[in-house]
């Protein structure tokens, strides 16, 4: 059910960013000042990678390093899920919901042009959140059938 409202008309036009050298304090401090779970990587206008809130718990929560000495680079992702401005909004909800991920960096020609997250798009679009919903369960229990 494609709902004709694009990328673009929900994505934030500039997101936070951070260089890979930023350590994960730092980042944690951005984010929590700019009120933000995710930041982007770059050098310069080179797109690297993506820090979420999930990298610091799964990643460098983890370690037995103290945050001012754990890196970005250390804990980003690297290897991004995109998507171009004008696809439509529903799918940039089921992207996210099958890479279990809650943030898209869109990209126009290969240059980046701003990020859509789920709460972008339910802030639009409310209605998809039953969408989403139902999407993650149906494939939740496809990967627990599996998993049997």
């Amino acid at each position: 059910m494609q709902t004709g409202v694009q990328v673009a008309d929900a994505m934030t036009l500039r997101p936070i960013t951070c260089t890979p050298s930023a350590s994960l304090l730092e980042c944690a401090l951005l984010m929590k000042n700019m009120h933000v779970g995710s930041l982007i990587v770059r050098d310069g206008e080179k797109l690297l990678g993506m820090f979420t809130e999930q990298d610091m718990v799964r990643k460098a929560m983890t370690t037995d390093k103290p945050a001012s000495q754990i890196m970005c680079s250390e804990i980003m992702e690297e290897t991004l899920i995109t998507i171009e401005p004008d696809a439509d909004i529903q799918d940039a909800l089921l992207l996210m919901a099958d890479h279990n991920i809650r943030h898209l960096p869109v990209l126009h020609n290969g240059k980046m042009v701003g990020l859509i997250t789920g709460k972008d798009i339910l802030k639009l679009e409310p209605a998809l959140f039953e969408l989403l919903h139902e999407t993650i369960e149906l494939r939740e229990q496809e990967r627990k059938i599996r998993e049997e």
